[in-house]
C-alpha cells in the first residue's frame, strides 16, 4: 500500500457490487482502512444513496443484476464533480474503459482486484503511476477466467459456450474439467 496517499476530509465511500461477499470483505477492508462506507448490491440502490448524500470516493461494479454500474458514476459526478469514483469488472475491455473514464471513473480495475490495489486507485493523486501488481494472473488463468465467465453467461451450457468461443465442444469439456491454472 502506498503510504504517501491520503484521503481528503470527506472519507464517504459508496460500494456498488452484486458479489455479497466481495461487497461486505471490500467495505470492511475500506472501513479498516478510514472510510465511511455505504454499500449497495444494486443500480438502484447506489443511485438512491448518490441521491440522498452523493459520496466523496465510489467503488462501482459495471455489470449488476439490475443494470449497469456506470449509471451510478454518472448520477456521482453530476451530483459531486470532485469525486473520486472507480469500475470494477470482469469483463474488461478498452471501449469500456474509455467510456467509464470520459463519464468521470478516475480508474478501472479488473476483478478479482483486492483491497490494496482499490485503495491505492481511490487515493492516488492526479498522474501517479501505479505500480504493476506484485502477482498478476498469468495468461492461461486469465483464459480460464473468461471461459468460466462465459460458460456461466451460457447458463453452464456447453455446447452454447463453445459456439460463442468458437471452440471445439470436446476441447472445452477438457477445459472445464481441469482445475484452474495458477
Amino acid at each position: 500500500m502506498n503510504e504517501s496517499n491520503e484521503l481528503g476530509p470527506d472519507k464517504s465511500l459508496l460500494i456498488v457490487d452484486d458479489d455479497k461477499l466481495f461487497l461486505q470483505r471490500l467495505a470492511r477492508a475500506m472501513e479498516s482502512r478510514g472510510f465511511s462506507v455505504v454499500a449497495s448490491e444494486t443500480v438502484a440502490g447506489g443511485l438512491a444513496e448518490v441521491k440522498r448524500d452523493p459520496p466523496a470516493y465510489a467503488v462501482v461494479d459495471m455489470r449488476l443484476g439490475d443494470g449497469n454500474g456506470l449509471d451510478v458514476i454518472e448520477a456521482i459526478r453530476t451530483k459531486r464533480p470532485d469525486a473520486r469514483a472507480i469500475v470494477l469488472t470482469g469483463y474488461g475491455n478498452i471501449a469500456t474503459a474509455v467510456h467509464a473514464v470520459k463519464i468521470g471513473a478516475v480508474d478501472y480495475l479488473a476483478k478479482p482486484a483486492d483491497a490494496d490495489e482499490i485503495y491505492t486507485a481511490l487515493t492516488a493523486k492526479a498522474g501517479e503511476k501505479v505500480a504493476p501488481p506484485e502477482n498478476p494472473m498469468s495468461a492461461d488463468r486469465v483464459r480460464w477466467e473468461h471461459i468460466q465467465r462465459v460458460f456461466e453467461m451460457c447458463d453452464r451450457n456447453v455446447s452454447e459456450t463453445a459456439r460463442r468461443l468458437n471452440m471445439h465442444r470436446r476441447t472445452l469439456q477438457r477445459i472445464l474439467a481441469k482445475r484452474a491454472p495458477r
